[in-house]
């Protein structure tokens, strides 16, 4: 072994970051402050209660059957059919399990996986903000260039200004990226709004990324308006979605993505060598499991139970309620509060009320202060009463 006064001296200066301006993340700042402080973490988006005991047990059975060695690229084939089947029952669109569906190592590493196979150095993507943060990296180590479009906020909520949309638009535009449900404003796109982004980009090779990771967190008798359920949409998209999400189990890191065969050819390109392939018994447990379609069809009303008794808690403060038609997010504005910045504000709350809350500007590739901070309600019930109880001092 080499003495330390003989190792060479390296000059790190010279290492170029492919990604400068990322450092530690908002989620990581505000879950370690909420720890530090003791608070009431409703800041990082997943569940504090269990998956059912059913899905553990399926995961188990697979591997105690010895369904432990590397499944195939793609995913395993009974997986890559049962999310077929479920998404032609859903939204009446019929993806080849073959060719058409992968399983990835969560929606993360799908989002990245779809642009790294079609972006190129050069390329041009519309990024809707407020924006889920891989969106932006992504693109980068693509090497593409990020095009930001800001979402209008009103006292009804946030909307997509299309028409902005559509002015951002160049020769050089490759994707388009759009989430719905939508993290971290809890808006979802309706049926109007597909048709204005189909209209947008008719006539033109503009490739989609439709981010749906919260499909099945839809309130109110909605429904999710899949880009899968627009054929003219769904011809030129990548699909994400996430099990992880669907069935609270966000720390099993698995997903899928849906594409036509020629897109996804190009994206298991990449996908064999940013990850090759992905958990063998769990793809195998989470296909037994979703033999039963009850856990993802009562979702909604699972989540929206919980939504309305958060939203009926904060109706007692001084905090004004934004929509939340999706997801298990929830948007407030505190102008009545405080006019601290949104970053000040979250810390204040956690530090002095004892509840972590994200402050939307972290969601901006520039801060932008609109005096709206995020809680996320995916927690027991007797979390989100203990939140209200500390939040009702305001």
């Amino acid at each position: 072994m080499a003495h330390p006064s003989t190792l060479p001296v390296l000059d790190y200066s010279r290492l170029t970051s492919r990604l400068p301006d990322v450092g530690t993340t908002i989620f990581t700042v505000m879950s370690a402050l909420a720890t530090e402080k003791g608070a009431v973490n409703l800041g990082q988006g997943f569940p504090d209660f269990h998956c059912d005991p059913a899905l553990v047990d399926a995961v188990a059975d697979a591997m105690r059957q010895g369904l432990n060695q590397y499944p195939p690229m793609t995913g395993v084939p009974v997986l890559r059919e049962a999310v077929a089947a479920k998404v032609e029952a859903i939204y009446g669109h019929r993806y080849d399990a073959n060719t058409e569906i992968t399983i990835t190592a969560g929606a993360t590493q799908g989002i990245l996986t779809s642009v790294l196979c079609c972006v190129h150095p050069g390329d041009e993507v519309i990024v809707i903000e407020p924006a889920y943060d891989s969106y932006v990296p992504a693109i980068q180590l693509a090497g593409g260039v990020p095009v930001y479009v800001q979402m209008e906020v009103s006292a009804a909520g946030y909307a997509v200004p299309w028409d902005a949309v559509a002015a951002a638009i160049t020769p050089r535009t490759r994707m388009i990226m759009i989430n719905s449900p939508h993290n971290p404003t809890g808006t979802v796109l309706r049926r109007a709004d597909l048709d204005k982004l189909a209209a947008i980009v008719d006539g033109t090779d503009i490739l989609l990324l439709s981010d749906e990771v919260y499909e099945h967190m839809v309130y109110d008798g909605q429904r999710h308006e899949s880009v899968c359920r627009h054929p003219a949409l769904a011809a030129r998209a990548f699909v994400v979605s996430s099990f992880g999400k669907t069935y609270h189990v966000t720390g099993w890191k698995i997903g899928y993505v849906a594409a036509p065969a020629a897109l996804m050819a190009e994206f298991r390109k990449v996908h064999q060598f940013n990850v090759f392939t992905v958990n063998t018994p769990v793809q195998y447990g989470i296909a037994q499991f979703m033999s039963n379609p009850a856990p993802y069809i009562e979702l909604p009303a699972f989540y929206q139970k919980k939504r309305d008794l958060f939203r009926n808690g904060l109706s007692n403060t001084r905090f004004r309620l934004l929509p939340s038609d999706g997801t298990y997010f929830q948007c407030v504005e505190y102008s009545a509060i405080s006019d601290l910045p949104e970053a000040e504000f979250a810390k204040w709350l956690t530090t002095e009320i004892g509840v972590a809350a994200i402050p939307v500007s972290a969601f901006y590739h520039e801060a932008r202060e609109s005096g709206i901070v995020r809680f996320c309600f995916a927690k027991r019930d007797e979390t989100l009463e203990l939140a209200l109880q500390r939040l009702g001092r305001l």
